[in-house]
Formats: C-alpha cells, structure tokens, sequence
C-alpha cells in the first residue's frame, strides 16, 4: 500500500508547487502590469490580451530606456516626418538622428499606449536632452513654436503686412501698415544715413523665424536691423558715386526690382534709367503706375497688368509717365541685386528697353526711340 501511495504524493506536491508557481507568476505579471500602467498609463483598447502582455513585459524591462534622456547637454535639432510614414520608420530615424537610444523601444511604447495612430506630419524641433516619452507627446502637438516670416523682393507693404498676419504672430496687418507709416526716430537709426516718410523699401527681403510672443517693435527693427547690414558701406560708397542720396537710391532699385525679372539684368535696366535721367527725361515706368492704382479688387492684385490708356493718365506724383524725376517714396522692397544695381550700374548707351517676344522674361535694349518701336512684338 506505501509503494502505491508514493506516486500519489509526488503527484500533489508537484501540483502544489505549481500552483505556487502560478499563483507567483500571476501576481508578477499583475504587479509588472501595475508598474507599467503608473509609468506609461493604459493600453491601447485595441491591443489583445497576448499583445498587452508582451508589449507590458517589453516596457517593464526597458522603462528607464523609454523614461530617461540618452544626451542631457545634446542641441536641439529639425525633425520631419512625412505623410503616411510608418511608425516603425519614424523611430528608427529618430535614433538614426541620434534623438532617442531605442527604436523598438520607442515603437512598441507609441503602439501600445495608441500614439501610434496619432502622430502628427510636420517639422518638429527635437532634442536628446528630453526623454523618449516626452518626445513622443512633442510629436503629437502641431502647434507651431515660432512663426516664419517670408519678405519677398518687389513686395509691398500691404504685401508684407498680410504674411505677417498670417504667420502666427499678434499683429495685424492694419498695426503692421501703421507703425510703417510712423517710425520712431529709433528705428531709423537703424539706417544709415537717411531721412525717410516711411518704411517702404526698407523692409529688406528674406525669412525670418520670429518666437511667436515676438511683439510688433521687434519684427520691424529685425528688417531694418537686416537692411542695414546687407547695404554696407560699399553700397553706400556706390550710391556717392551716382550722386544719390540712400533714399533716392532706393526709390530707383524699388523701381528695378519690378522691372527686372532677370538678375542679371537688373545693372542694364538701372543704366537706362540714370541715362534718361540724366537727359532729363522722364523714366516712364509702369511699376510707380501700379503702384499709384494700388489694390486690384477684380484682379485681386497689387501689380495691374497689363496697364490701360486710362491708368496711364492718372494723376498721381507716382506716375513716371507724367512726372519728371524718382517719385516720392519707394514702390517695393528691393532685394539686393536691385540695390547693387544702382550702386553698380552698367556703362550702356540704352535709353529703351521693352520685354522680349519670346517669353524669357528678358528685355531688349535701345539707343533710339526708333530702335525701340522696332522692339516691339506686335505684327
């Protein structure tokens, strides 16, 4: 009867100790989950239960991988991420980049709390000095941090007020307009040796990347600041040589910049202007008529063209047709191949120049006004 007996106890103390085992293992897993869930909060609903526990146990064993910055003293860097492009993919290029020390790590957090489906496409400014997770949560807000202001040559005013508006920044277009019209005497010392009515041709082209509590003193003294270290003393030195002060020059490269649609022919253009000024005739110009017909409702433009017979006859101290000299202000903000151009012109004969037939966005120059007409593209 013992010898019958003996397989019966082996049989119940195994049972017991597996049970102890069980009960062990249980109450690990249920405690890893507890740990888990503190740390990186709940599973995604959609996960199964096989996936919430590998995916709990895989987070357990590398929280401080995933809680922990792998660079305290690292810089801050751009970050893309494209359309559609996987997850996977996103971290893997994220370690590549040096922002975090685990990708898989990465991945398996952002599928198991459900991020995964929420990241944002964009650029983002990331750093290794931040954790894992707290990437993971930059990469979810698309808030812009700055706002990025384009300046482009030939705009106007009103042309850069409403990307200004438009950026991101509290300021409107309407304040903008304002405070160009009515510059402190600060602000034009920001400019070398000029006295002007206003702002317009001195808010120098570019982009520029303002934090968005940038107030309204600040982006205007950024574009005075960045004019006034793009037209050195060079420039100025040029601008003697022709007999014109920094205001009258910059009237005539606001004038070029409209005008010219190649660069390189921006010093031919300005030689045909100094040439007919210098003559005393009249510059004849069709940007200072657009710019004197302002706002084009029906074409929703600044710039009308091609101009009528009626809008050459305006009455305006801006229309060149009429007006003999540089009208009063300048018309656009000149980039610096125009601003070169007058310091610089070319030595030319030209009095004329007129687009070319051939839709290049060239321009063919002449002597006489005969020469002139036989530029012309009509049949």
């Amino acid at each position: 009867m013992r010898k019958k007996n003996k397989p019966s106890i082996f049989i119940s103390v195994g049972l017991v100790i597996f049970i102890l085992v069980g009960i062990v293992l249980i109450a690990g897993l249920f405690m890893m989950r507890a740990a888990v869930i503190k740390r990186f909060g709940q599973p995604a609903q959609e996960l199964n239960l096989i996936q919430r526990v590998i995916y709990s146990f895989e987070l357990f064993i590398n929280r401080d991988v995933l809680t922990e910055p792998i660079d305290r003293a690292g810089n801050e860097m751009a970050f893309d991420i494209s359309q559609g492009e996987s997850v996977a993919l996103i971290c893997l290029r994220l370690e590549q980049a040096g922002v975090i020390g685990d990708a898989e790590s990465m991945r398996i957090y952002l599928v198991y709390t459900g991020l995964d489906r929420q990241l944002q496409s964009g650029q983002f400014m990331l750093t290794p000095a931040t954790s894992p997770i707290e990437i993971a949560s930059q990469l979810l807000d698309i808030t812009p941090k700055d706002a990025i202001v384009t300046i482009l040559p030939g705009w106007r005013l009103e042309e850069v007020a409403a990307n200004i508006a438009s950026s991101g920044l509290s300021i409107s277009e309407e304040a903008f307009i304002l405070a160009a019209y009515a510059p402190t005497p600060d602000q034009i010392a920001f400019l070398p040796y000029v006295e002007i009515q206003n702002l317009e041709g001195y808010l120098y082209p570019g982009t520029y990347v303002f934090p968005l509590e940038t107030g309204l003193n600040d982006v205007m003294n950024t574009f005075l600041k960045a004019f006034s270290h793009n037209v050195d003393s060079v420039i100025i030195e040029g601008y003697d040589r022709q007999g014109l002060s920094l205001e009258q020059a910059v009237i005539l490269a606001s004038i070029i910049e409209k005008e010219a649609v190649i660069d390189d022919e921006k010093p031919l253009i300005a030689s045909v202007f100094f040439n007919r000024l210098s003559q005393g005739m009249r510059l004849e110009t069709d940007p200072t008529v657009q710019y004197a017909l302002g706002y084009q409702s029906e074409d929703q433009t600044w710039w009308k063209s091609p101009l009528d017979a009626a809008d050459i006859s305006i009455e305006s101290l801006y229309n060149t047709y009429h007006v003999f000299g540089l009208p009063p202000t300048p018309i656009s903000n000149p980039g610096l191949d125009s601003l070169q151009a007058v310091a610089f012109p070319a030595d030319t004969p030209y009095f004329y120049f007129r687009a070319a037939c051939d839709g290049s966005g060239r321009h063919n120059f002449a002597i006489t006004f005969e020469e002139h007409l036989n530029n012309s593209c009509e049949e």
